[in-house]
């Protein structure tokens, strides 16, 4: 067993960073590993995607993102365990947290919901700007909402319930398989998130460039997409949204969407709020048609960013429990 951990420990870990990351977030002055991975995104980016054979070139940089980023992490879990087991697990439940946004996506988000509040719409736009790749400063009330709430719902997945999700697998893959363990998993998922967020788009310079890392992260994402939506109908069901209209919207629209897995989340919260979402917008000068998801019953309205959030809030907490009585099961049967 890696370093003597047993799958109860990893469990424990698991639920302290969910509470961790609920509680303070992603603070300032604490040096945060997926800025160091952006940062090495960036490089490689600067220094690959130029001249030919770009397709080719995407390939390296994801290859030596994710072969860069678990040689840092299994360093780090070998020798802070050598130093000493308390700092190991310190360092082990930080950096476990520092995969989980939902904290930190609630403060950005919100500080979109404050502009709009104060009616100060060149602040929202360039509020919104920060968390969408589209481009935000024609965008009015309805759009900026609009943006707001579908980046949420996908982030739901992708910066909350995706790395948890890799956590638990984590905890199962590592009684095979020594190594692989919760945290490497969540990094490396990280890592391949946020080359999906820096490359991964159609339009150039990344076209060609970005290939690879769309595409796998799509991978990635492709099962947690489908249980985490789940894990939001029955957060709104909780939360008392409209869990008959997010389960319809979610059968019939789930599909609305370029992306493979994006429209999954999408569609319950347009179903949960009574919403429409999609449409086109515009991506670095250029127009990009997308089908809408939902029925257009209402107008988008800044308090849907809140209920947003209840949405995100409320799936975590429904995957860590489910996930808790799981493990539970396994554990009194065993």
């Amino acid at each position: 067993m890696l370093l003597g951990m047993s799958a109860g420990i990893w469990f424990c870990l698991i639920v302290g960073a969910v509470v961790l990351d609920r509680l303070i977030g992603d603070p300032a002055w604490i040096p945060h590993p997926i800025v160091y991975i952006g940062k090495l995104v960036g490089f490689l980016t600067k220094k690959l995607n130029k001249g030919k054979a770009r397709k080719f070139k995407g390939l390296i940089l994801w290859v030596l993102t994710i072969v860069i980023t678990g040689a840092v992490i299994l360093a780090v879990q070998y020798i802070t365990y050598r130093l000493n087991i308390v700092l190991f697990y310190v360092v082990n439940l930080y950096l476990l947290s520092t995969t989980i946004a939902a904290k930190c996506l609630q403060e950005e988000v919100m500080k979109v919901y404050d502009a709009l509040r104060d009616k100060d719409i060149p602040k929202a736009r360039t509020m919104v700007g920060y968390l969408v790749g589209r481009d935000t400063q024609e965008l009015q009330e309805g759009g900026i909402v609009r943006a707001t709430v579908e980046t949420t719902a996908e982030n739901t997945i992708d910066g909350v319930l995706a790395p948890i999700f890799y956590m638990f697998v984590g905890v199962v893959l590592w009684v095979f398989v020594p190594f692989v363990n919760p945290l490497l998993l969540a990094m490396l998922y990280k890592a391949v998130n946020t080359m999906d967020s820096m490359v991964g788009y159609v339009q150039e310079p990344y076209k060609d460039f970005g290939y690879f890392s769309a595409k796998i992260d799509d991978i990635a994402n492709f099962v947690i997409a489908r249980i985490g939506s789940w894990f939001m109908l029955i957060g709104g069901l909780f939360l008392g949204y409209r869990v008959g209209e997010g389960q319809r919207i979610y059968a019939r629209d789930r599909k609305n969407h370029k992306s493979p897995n994006s429209g999954h989340p999408e569609s319950v919260v347009a179903g949960l709020l009574g919403v429409q979402l999609g449409g086109t917008n515009l991506y670095f000068g250029q127009t990009l048609e997308k089908p809408t998801i939902g029925d257009a019953g209402r107008s988008l309205v800044y308090e849907d960013i809140k209920d947003t959030i209840s949405i995100m809030f409320s799936s975590e907490v429904v995957m860590m429990v489910l996930t808790g009585l799981i493990f539970f099961g396994i554990y009194i049967v065993s």
